[in-house]
């Protein structure tokens, strides 16, 4: 039993590292070659590793001799193409000092927001895993839309933590963690959102898309299925053993008492909302409140064309969203019966699946 809160990390035998845009465009060739070397001595230890890299787009920029990273999309895509195998050159280097094999894997948010395609992308990634090679992951920039996009890598990295079952997720990054109003750095957070949201800020570095308030929100995502986090500074030599080894650098993340299931965490942040539920007061208290299930009673809007299965966002009257879940009936029927007892439902509709709109087991509050 761990007696301390980063012993936490030396128990890991399967952990996702990001590694940010800043820290690679510094150090294209060099920053690559650190990790791996420390990856290959976990390996050793039975640590196995999966990369999640920024810098298709950073490496773009500089091949194509921008100064500024592009604001408009269609110029994000053709620095990401001109980028990404410049990126995964740099890894094939790295590693292939080592005579380790590495294994590209390029995702969009439709990919894990599909339940079939995110379990797929499991099964693949296993495969890979159970093959002695280190997956390099990184978003899709070249055809992600502003629809399918993360966003930024942050986010892919703790979809990736519950993809692979891993036991902690690392970032590194240009800081040296999460620091508090006086500029100290924050060792520990156990509490996210009264700790490290009020002073975690967005990037500011013209590289990259994230920034700490996206790391912060990673961390969160990461902690519910009950998985440390750290933020480490990635300059600091050898980090990634260091931090699993247990030492004092960086910002962990200590997970909450209630954790969620995998599936739980996939439709809590995985699955993409086809559609939207308004509920009234008396609904919103019973979900939050007391972990009922929704009830067609309590819906007071239906917004979007979505079937039975699909996940949607749960919000109040005033529009704020604070759960999502996989309905029990289409959107064309919900509007059919959005208001009506529980009884009413096979008079209106000619049939009667189950009771609730949303059953409590298919609903998770945010």
């Amino acid at each position: 039993m761990p007696s301390a809160p980063r012993d936490t990390l030396t128990t890991a035998r399967r952990v996702v590292v990001k590694i940010g845009s800043r820290l690679l465009a510094e150090s294209p060739a060099g920053r690559p070659a650190a990790i791996a070397d420390q990856i290959v001595a976990l390996r050793q230890r039975g640590v196995e590793c999966i990369i999640v890299s920024s810098g298709a787009i950073a490496l773009g920029m500089r091949r194509l001799g921008l100064t500024a990273r592009p604001t408009d999309l269609p110029g994000l895509q053709a620095a990401a193409a001109v980028g990404q195998s410049r990126l995964m050159q740099h890894w094939e280097h790295a590693f292939g000092v080592h005579d380790v094999p590495i294994g590209q894997v390029l995702v969009t948010h439709d990919d894990l927001g599909d339940r079939r395609r995110f379990l797929s992308a499991r099964m693949t990634l296993r495969a890979l895993l159970d093959q002695r090679v280190v997956p390099i992951i990184n978003e899709n920039d070249t055809v992600a839309t502003e629809e399918i996009k993360f966003g930024d890598n942050d986010q892919l990295a703790a979809l990736v933590v519950n993809l692979v079952s891993a036991d902690a997720l690392v970032i590194l990054t240009d800081v040296e963690g999460v620091r508090d109003a006086s500029g100290v750095r924050m060792p520990i957070v156990r509490d996210i959102d009264r700790e490290a949201v009020p002073v975690a800020g967005g990037s500011t570095s013209g590289v990259g898309s994230g920034g700490m308030a996206s790391k912060v929100s990673s961390a969160r995502m990461v902690t519910r299925t009950g998985v440390p986090a750290i933020v480490a500074p990635g300059r600091e030599p050898d980090i990634v053993t260091r931090v699993l080894a247990g030492e004092d650098l960086g910002t962990l993340f200590l997970p909450p008492e209630r954790i969620l299931t995998s599936r739980k965490h996939w439709i809590a942040y995985g699955a993409k909302p086809a559609g939207k539920l308004v509920v009234d007061d008396g609904a919103a208290r019973a979900l939050r409140e007391a972990g009922r299930s929704l009830l067609p009673a309590g819906i007071a809007a239906v917004e979007g064309d979505f079937e039975l299965g699909d996940t949607v966002s749960i919000a109040t009257s005033a529009g704020d969203e604070f759960a999502r879940g996989l309905v029990a009936y289409s959107a064309a029927d919900l509007r059919k019966i959005s208001g009506l007892q529980s009884a009413a439902i096979e008079a209106r509709l000619g049939y009667k699946g189950i009771d609730e709109a949303i059953h409590r087991d298919d609903l998770v509050m945010l």
